[in-house]
């Protein structure tokens, strides 16, 4: 092992008496007065904490109430064909509708059990049964009604409005440990083309946060310093099977858009464009554009019959804007379209010929040229 010898600029007798006073401060004698002052000033540092935890305590505080733990027998087939009785467990969040209760929670955590089988457990130690279940596999958003009433529910924000660096909260039941509490902040928003175990989530614009979120935090919610609901946990990224800082919940913005088609028609409708979309658009195709980065959906095809063959869109455009929203990539647009009230008449900023301009396409029925699974 080599041995380094350090040099100093100053005299060694000089640089020893500056060092003594900090040595002895570090092993701890200090005098009553440097104590005295050193109290005051942590009293006055710890103020500013305990105003930003009296926020933390005072938001979970209203959210716990409407958290609930979902179990849920479900049957499975084993790979000799028999079946095999198994319970899932999840978290969701109460909210109110039209005078009505629903909870709010993924798929995942409910797929293939009856009403009879879902376990709901309230916070005050309440065990009750849904009603009504309605389920999306293409989000993974499943809602269940209750005819319960005095239920304490969640107020919804407004998942629009986050920012990167936005502080949140996620609760639920990982580990089956109920109305858990975790805090960290938002990391990224529009997360796509995640690999979700088993499942096939078509569309995802997803949060990530690296508020803790473990095997049992699914369905339940993730909310903001005024206490709102501003997504729902749903997945992590992980190795090890538990948190390592990346979990995905799924904006409630684009969560309700869901829940009311279901809750009002059974079923969701989407929307449909119909255009191929090239999926490896990248910088060196956007520079041979003339984009300055790869922004925008490249149209590699346009579906017969389809709204988008109705209007002047070809093959090779680019497009930038979808109802005025600016687009990142293809998922992006798939993610927009599919969440867009079918028939609704929608502007679009178009790429070609390295000029921009404007058409307008009224999107029609995805399920009249993709039959829905």
């Amino acid at each position: 092992m080599a041995i380094l010898l350090l040099t100093f600029a100053c005299p060694v007798d000089v640089w020893a008496q500056e060092a003594v006073p900090a040595a002895i401060e570090r092993a701890g004698p200090v005098s009553p007065e440097q104590r005295a002052e050193l109290y005051r000033q942590l009293a006055a540092h710890a103020e500013v904490l305990r105003a930003q935890s009296a926020v933390v305590k005072t938001v979970a505080k209203l959210i716990g109430p409407t958290v609930v733990h979902i179990e849920a027998d479900v049957t499975t087939q084993s790979q000799y064909g028999r079946g095999r009785q198994v319970e899932e467990a999840g978290s969701g969040v109460i909210i109110e509708m039209a005078g009505k209760y629903y909870v709010l929670t993924n798929r995942h955590v409910i797929r293939g059990a009856t009403t009879e089988g879902i376990k709901i457990n309230l916070a005050n130690g309440r065990r009750i049964h849904p009603v009504k279940v309605w389920e999306d596999p293409d989000t993974d958003i499943a809602v269940m009604s209750l005819v319960e009433q005095g239920l304490v529910a969640a107020p919804l924000g407004d998942s629009g409005k986050l920012e990167i660096g936005d502080f949140v909260l996620a609760v639920g039941s990982p580990f089956g440990l109920s109305h858990s509490v975790t805090y960290g902040i938002i990391s990224a928003k529009g997360r796509r083309d995640l690999q979700l175990g088993d499942s096939s989530v078509r569309f995802q614009d997803f949060l990530q946060t690296d508020a803790a979120i473990n095997p049992g935090n699914s369905g339940g919610p993730l909310v903001d310093l005024q206490g709102k609901v501003i997504g729902i946990n749903t997945a992590i990224a992980s190795n090890s099977g538990g948190n390592e800082g990346i979990g995905f919940a799924i904006p409630i913005d684009m969560y309700m858009v869901i829940a009311r088609q279901l809750i009002a028609e059974g079923k969701v409708s989407r929307a449909f464009l119909g255009v191929n979309l090239d999926s490896k658009f990248g910088p060196a195709m956007a520079t041979e554009l003339g984009l300055p980065c790869p922004v925008g959906a490249r149209i590699t095809g346009i579906t017969k019959g389809a709204p988008a063959e109705a209007t002047d869109l070809q093959i090779g455009d680019v497009i930038l804007e979808f109802n005025n929203i600016p687009i990142e990539d293809d998922a992006h647009l798939v993610n927009l379209v599919g969440l867009t009230k079918i028939g609704t008449s929608v502007p679009l900023v178009v790429y070609r010929d390295r000029k921009a301009f404007r058409i307008t396409v009224a999107v029609g029925d995805r399920s009249e040229f993709n039959p829905p699974r």
